[in-house]
């Protein structure tokens, strides 16, 4: 049975959870399909591509993924206030925009809403959060 390799593409299930069990994502959704990528071509964050190595069709494995090889540190510089005046009229906690960053559109969320400003963080949701994939092997091309 061929196993995953760095070059290898796969389809694969997979559910993905913060360390206190709570779902963030999952292949399982109706009308999802299953997560079908190449490795070795950044497709992937580095710890589920890690996982998958060495797996074959109809394994199930579960992996732990610390930050670092996840989404990366939180980044307090794409932390920042913006003047109430620049913002969409009854902007929320929690609400994303899409702005134009450095290289281009970027979506923030916005993370506080003060009485002249708005608080927008530039950060990966998931940055600096370990997270736990459950991932089962589907195919390997």
């Amino acid at each position: 049975m061929e196993k995953i390799n760095e070059n290898s593409t796969v389809t694969v299930h997979y559910t993905g959870k913060f360390e206190d069990g709570q779902i963030f994502d999952t292949s399982h959704t109706d009308g999802r399909e299953p997560l079908k990528a190449q490795l070795g071509q950044g497709q992937l964050i580095k710890g589920f591509e890690n996982g998958l190595i060495g797996l074959s069709v109809g394994d199930v494995k579960t992996v732990e993924v610390p930050f670092t090889e996840g989404y990366g540190n939180v980044i307090p510089e794409l932390i920042q206030e913006v003047s109430k005046e620049q913002m969409p009229e009854g902007v929320n906690v929690g609400s994303f925009l899409q702005t134009n960053g450095p290289t281009g559109p970027m979506v923030v969320k916005v993370t506080d809403v003060k009485e002249d400003v708005v608080v927008i963080d530039a950060n990966h949701p998931l940055a600096g959060k370990n997270l736990i994939f459950e991932l089962e092997v589907l195919e390997v091309e």
